[in-house]
């Protein structure tokens, strides 16, 4: 004859393990909520971050500042400034520090594709 079990059931608290987990990835982990289209072309319109120091300082303070911004904007202009801050990121570490001429050009496609969105 068979011991009923005593102690920790196993298949609940996994259950509320699985909901506890889907429901953080639902809500984005606590994260900084997004602001929509319209807040967020707003938000850039008003922005006056200016960076200083030498090209490469400015280089590198751009791109933390693009990632900042990104975290905080809606996905859609978010994306482009994601693109925007691993530009940065790659001419911060360059010998010169500053975006080349090809740089310059996909900073440009991706300034672009936020102006579709913030008219």
């Amino acid at each position: 004859m068979r011991k009923p079990r005593s102690g920790v059931v196993r298949f609940p608290a996994a259950a509320a393990i699985a909901a506890l987990g889907a429901a953080l990835m639902l809500a984005g982990c606590g994260g900084t909520p997004k602001m929509d289209v319209k807040a967020s072309c707003e938000f850039l319109n008003n922005d006056s971050f200016k960076p200083d120091g030498n090209q490469q300082q400015q280089s590198k303070q751009l791109a933390e500042h693009y990632h900042q911004l990104s975290e905080k904007l809606t996905p859609e202009i978010a994306d482009p400034i994601k693109e925007m801050a691993a530009i940065m990121d790659k001419a911060a570490s360059s010998s010169l520090g500053a975006a080349t001429q090809e740089q310059q050009q996909q900073l440009t496609v991706q300034f672009n594709k936020i102006g579709e969105f913030c008219k």
